[in-house]
């Protein structure tokens, strides 16, 4: 009988699962492996905050994010990020990953999402019907530090939370619920078995048993009721000009606009290269539909002039419609940092709907992938029941309650995949990294004002383009 091996310490960790025989490290060394970390590079440290002398202003960093981006929606895109400090955190993941990778960090590696800002979490529905809430963008994800997601977290709260009019004290206990809720669900996860971890989910039902605060459970019924409500059926008539069976999506420039006649069928073609990367039986259900219309459909504030395509595909029947995204996928952001200039994965669409089934408890079954000349695409439904929790006017009460939703659901995706125990030894069970990650959402809140406000300087001096409103 073959007596197991131990894990080979050049391979990554998405490798070292390639073999039954690779021998599992006990969870004691796991823990024990965390509190030597935590020697290593204290709490205290994470708390820091200082940017790199050759931090890129904040022009040159919009601009060179938008290089392969359509550039007549450069000036959509600046605007989206003008309009508040919390849009422009939204808008450069990319400026974020250089900060944060250039800071402390425990050398404690996940699957981490890349963009875990606090609008980046949201419901949509399970393969069985349910209405669940999860981590919900992964344009990003990639193996990475787990602290670089919760500095990401927790900064959005802070910066959100003062856009919203809460005192410091408030943002600052919504970082401790936040953080507190992350640390104990490490915690907790790591002492289950893996299969528990990965069945463990919140629906909306659960939500709203966890929540305390009475406008917030309002707003996530109320918020409930209509992502239910967001069903391809009931988006036709919007896109479709009134119409209820399917028919032409209408334009309305320059949010939705029509490929030409070359780019339609080219479109056409990955939407059938996509077909393979289903599992079978999805494969023949979604095989069944036909293709109607394609059309070009501006998407969020950071994936402004991405390409992002939705098709039409109707049934059987005239109102059996289904509507898809074929969304453009590029390097993750946090790549450079991870293993340089050497791409890791051949598709970037493939590795975005990897990492979303790695991340999320349950995943739309339609996620494939595909690519449409130069450029690769992930594919999804357009309409999944997705919605979430309005932010804009959350009061301090609600952002500090659902701080700790949020912290709790960024912890059970990193334990889904890798480090649970390590983190869960390197952050203990004191309060000494819940302050430092305050003091780090602070400091970062305040480099995201001056951000905003150098971006709105340029966008009054004529060096950038910028429409608002749309």
């Amino acid at each position: 009988m073959s007596k197991p091996r131990p894990a080979d310490p050049r391979l990554r960790a998405e490798d070292a699962f390639a073999s039954f025989r690779v021998q599992a490290t006990d969870r004691a060394e796991r823990v024990r492996l965390g509190k030597v970390l935590r020697e290593r590079t204290p709490h205290a440290a994470l708390g820091e905050w200082r940017p790199t002398e050759d931090r890129p202003g904040i022009v040159d960093v919009v601009r060179r994010a938008h290089a392969d981006r359509l550039p007549w929606l450069f000036g959509v895109r600046v605007g989206r990020m003008t309009a508040s400090p919390f849009g422009l955190l939204r808008g450069t993941a990319d400026l974020m990953a250089h900060d944060v990778a250039h800071l402390p960090a425990s050398g404690i590696q996940t699957t981490a999402c890349g963009d875990a800002h606090i609008g980046n979490i949201g419901f949509y529905r399970s393969p069985e019907g349910s209405l669940v809430i999860d981590l919900n963008d992964f344009d990003e994800a990639h193996s990475g530090a787990w602290e670089w997601d919760l500095r990401r977290l927790t900064a959005s709260i802070w910066v959100l939370g003062r856009g919203n009019g809460a005192s410091e004290e408030d943002c600052e206990s919504a970082i401790r619920n936040c953080v507190v809720s992350y640390r104990d669900e490490v915690s907790h996860l790591s002492k289950q078995p893996l299969l528990a971890r990965a069945f463990d989910h919140l629906d909306v039902d659960g939500l709203q048993e966890s929540v305390t605060e009475k406008s917030l459970r309002d707003e996530i019924r109320r918020a409930a009721k209509a992502a239910r409500k967001r069903t391809s059926d009931r988006k036709l008539p919007k896109l479709a000009g009134g119409a209820t069976d399917a028919g032409r999506i209408v334009d309305d420039p320059p949010l939705i606009t029509h490929p030409d006649d070359a780019q339609y069928e080219a479109l056409a073609d990955g939407l059938d290269a996509y077909l393979p990367t289903l599992t079978p039986q999805w494969r023949r259900i979604v095989g069944g539909y036909s293709l109607v219309d394609i059309a070009h459909k501006v998407v969020g504030v950071g994936s402004v002039g991405m390409r992002a395509w939705i098709a039409l595909l109707v049934g059987s029947r005239p109102d059996d419609v289904l509507f898809l995204q074929l969304k453009q996928a590029q390097r993750s952001v946090l790549a450079p940092y991870v293993h340089g200039e050497r791409a890791w994965h051949a598709h970037q669409g493939q590795r975005v709907v990897e990492y979303q089934q790695q991340l999320q408890t349950v995943s739309d079954p339609l996620l494939g992938w595909t690519t449409v000349g130069d450029h690769q695409y992930y594919v999804r439904q357009y309409r999944n029941m997705k919605g979430g929790v309005p932010l804009d006017e959350m009061s301090a009460e609600a952002l500090v309650d659902y701080s700790g939703i949020v912290g709790h659901l960024l912890a059970k995706g990193h334990a889904r995949t890798s480090g649970a125990s390590v983190i869960s030894g390197y952050l203990g069970k004191k309060d000494s990294a819940v302050s430092a990650f305050c003091s780090w959402a602070r400091a970062y809140a305040d480099q995201i004002e001056r951000d905003h406000a150098d971006l709105v300087a340029a966008v009054a001096a004529g060096r950038l383009p910028c429409e608002s409103g749309i």
